[in-house]
């Protein structure tokens, strides 16, 4: 009720700051800018909090807004200004841009392209006079057509290349500004990823507890990376490597990948997984130095995908005692991320196996009481608040909506889904478009260990999880309008060639030191690959 979660608009001419109270209860803080241009923004964090390490995740830091470069001749004189406001909703601080004199809308039905579609975006004028010039629409040094009625420019160009295609809109002398970019298709962002992981991620050395290991890997030393530090390790988020590569060969024969995801399994079921008891370990020789409850569901997924990629039934036992376990060990009050609740008591059920489904459903239910009672009262984790606390609430209890009919799931959804969005941004930028706040991944993920605004972070896609099939939940398909845009953001970390980045870390600067760059450390990401090519409707059939 005291925080927000503050969303940032350097756009040039049209910027704007969103405030909103991390409860969702108004009112929020806004700002526009009236006079002047932004050209972004800089972040200033305290190494640590009283001394404490562990309180740099929960922290985002002082905002810095630089202005645009210009230059001054003696006597002349510059003048920045801006205005402050209190405002209800997401939807009239839109109404109140839409609303202010000369300031740029701007709106896109995807800021990330696929395959050479059309970039397609509208320009609306704020306070736009009948008798007004119409804008310039510039792109580098090429003079871009457009749309004109009632001030609003309707712009599609087709892109020609592969990369980032950056707008300058011109009114009235003043420039604000947007950013696209264009990918390959998904699937072929899918498959040439897969590539890079089996050629250059996966360790080769039978000598080694790393045998088969897909790891972190380095795209400056070009060199695979270990450390037995818990965010470099063997095991952990990793895992989202593997969950992928089983996934992609659902849908695309291959055995190249297919030895290459054999001998990985091989590894999980030698070194982080337990036969006997589904214990899962933090690291490889079955090390459990540092427990930690969210490794459970993540090898638990990869069983899921891999029962589903091979049929064969002794996955779907390694999920059941895996899930078991969590449970055993105190998941049930843990919002932990990845528990494919839904799917996998459809999976069960297809397979026969409907004790252990009602078993695993029982077990959910409770989880999803448990999160139903504390509402917006969330439990710490390694985080003290989050959105990856919130998502999974959301997800979670859709799919108990979904799975029993019971009323109470969904009324208890409606409010996290409503919370969820809070975090989420509409910049006219494909780095923030739909991309959740997320603040410190870079700097325990990262090779550059930075901490600051990751736009985007892989984790961003976990709210486009929970917006699927929400319609009847919310009674509205706002939040499945927005699971494109949300799982598309997360692609930015993946490049032509199959090479990835943990984290874009978004700032010009952090603590005086240059930023704006995606860390050179492929590491954790490709669970935000996954989550878009499973939940984007028929890229892969």
């Amino acid at each position: 009720t005291q925080c927000c979660n503050t969303h940032v608009w350097c756009g040039g001419a049209s910027s704007y700051i969103m405030a909103l109270r991390m409860g969702g209860e108004s009112p929020h803080l806004g700002m526009i800018l009236k006079n002047g241009s932004l050209k972004g923004y800089s972040v200033e964090r305290a190494e640590s909090v009283e001394g404490r390490l562990e309180n740099l995740s929960n922290q985002r830091g002082e905002f810095i807004l630089h202005p645009s470069n210009f230059h001054l001749k003696p006597g002349e004189s510059y003048t920045l200004a801006w205005e402050l406001f209190w405002f209800k909703d997401k939807e009239s601080f839109i109404r109140r841009l839409l609303l202010a004199q000369d300031f740029l809308s701007i709106d896109a039905p995807d800021f990330l392209l696929l395959d050479r579609e059309p970039i397609a975006f509208t320009v609306t004028v704020g306070g736009f006079a009948s008798g007004d010039e119409m804008p310039v629409i510039m792109r580098g040094e090429k003079l871009i057509p457009f749309v004109w009625e009632n001030g609003i420019a309707k712009v599609s160009e087709q892109s020609e290349h592969i990369g980032e295609y950056e707008y300058d809109i011109i009114w009235k002398g003043q420039k604000s500004k947007t950013s696209f970019l264009v990918l390959p298709k998904l699937e072929t962002l899918v498959y040439h990823r897969c590539r890079f992981l089996a050629e250059h991620q996966q360790c080769h050395d039978k000598d080694s507890h790393l045998d088969g290991a897909y790891l972190i890997y380095d795209n400056e030393e070009k060199h695979q990376y270990y450390g037995h530090l818990n965010d470099h390790n063997g095991g952990r988020e990793r895992l989202g490597m593997g969950v992928l590569m089983a996934h992609y060969l659902q849908h695309r024969q291959d055995e190249v990948l297919t030895h290459s995801l054999d001998k990985y399994v091989a590894y999980i079921l030698r070194e982080l997984y337990d036969e006997d008891t589904g214990e899962v370990f933090n690291d490889v020789g079955k090390c459990n130095d540092y427990f930690r409850l969210y490794n459970y569901p993540w090898v638990s997924c990869l069983f899921l995908e891999l029962y589903q990629l091979k049929k064969d039934p002794q996955f779907l036992e390694r999920f059941y005692k895996s899930m078991v376990a969590f449970y055993q060990a105190g998941g049930g009050r843990y919002y932990a991320i990845g528990i494919p609740m839904e799917e996998s008591i459809h999976v069960f059920r297809q397979a026969g196996h409907d004790e252990q489904a009602e078993t695993l459903l029982n077990l959910y239910k409770a989880h999803g009481d448990f999160i139903l009672d504390c509402g917006r009262d969330y439990p710490a984790h390694e985080v003290s608040y989050e959105q990856s606390i919130v998502a999974p609430a959301a997800t979670y209890l859709c799919a108990l909506f979904h799975l029993t009919g019971e009323k109470k799931y969904k009324l208890a959804a409606v409010e996290q889904l409503r919370v969820l969005d809070l975090f989420q941004g509409f910049q006219p930028d494909y780095h923030m478009n739909e991309t959740a706040i997320r603040h410190w991944d870079g700097y325990w993920f990262g090779k550059k260990r930075y901490l600051g605004d990751t736009f985007p972070h892989y984790w961003s896609a976990l709210s486009g999880c929970a917006y699927r099939d929400t319609e009847d939940i919310a009674d509205t398909d706002v939040y499945e309008k927005k699971v494109r845009k949300n799982l598309r953001a997360v692609l930015s970390l993946f490049k032509e060639d199959g090479s990835a980045s943990c984290a874009m870390v978004y700032p010009l600067s952090v603590n005086g030191k240059p930023a704006h760059f995606y860390d050179p450390w492929a590491n954790d990401q490709d669970w935000g690959l996954y989550y878009a090519s499973k939940y984007l409707l028929s890229v892969l059939e």
